[in-house]
């Protein structure tokens, strides 16, 4: 059960980070590289508690589908999506937000996930899928980094 977190600084405002997190659009454009698109559920806007969203992807070159529902939320301090159908066994994936100064917020992220197969998942995960997830999750968030702080400095 490996368990992935990541936290980061952003520059920008509480809200603009949480609701950027939550944005199946912004979901797509920080994901493109595995050509990710929402086909199901919530397909575009802001997504909220109890909702779900089916994705479509290619991973390892293989086209597949997930389902997530968004079973926890306190705006704006976190949300949690949960598969209930795709290549996983399982995960939770927490997304927090915290205010450490004034429009300065920090996120971390947690990918909690169980890989299917048994022990032949475990070895998956040793030799190459834990490390595809922490790079995936990283680009992603770095895109939200990056966007939240450019519409800072608009405002």
């Amino acid at each position: 059960m490996p368990v992935i977190r990541t936290e980061f600084d952003i520059d920008a405002p509480h809200q603009v980070c949480f609701d950027l997190a939550r944005s199946i659009d912004r979901h797509m454009e920080s994901t493109a590289r595995t050509r990710e698109r929402a086909i199901g559920g919530v397909t575009s806007g802001l997504i909220q508690l109890g909702e779900s969203v089916t994705w479509e992807a290619v991973h390892f070159g293989i086209k597949q589908r997930l389902t997530a529902w968004i079973t926890e939320m306190d705006e704006p301090h976190f949300f949690v999506d949960e598969m209930v159908q795709g290549a996983f066994k399982r995960f939770y994936h927490k997304h927090e937000f915290i205010s450490v100064a004034e429009n300065k917020t920090r996120m971390i992220d947690t990918f909690d996930y169980t890989s299917p197969y048994g022990i032949l998942g475990k070895i998956a995960d040793v030799l190459f899928l834990e490390r595809y997830m922490q790079n995936f999750l990283m680009e992603r968030n770095l895109y939200l980094k990056r966007t939240a702080e450019s519409q800072a400095k608009v405002r």
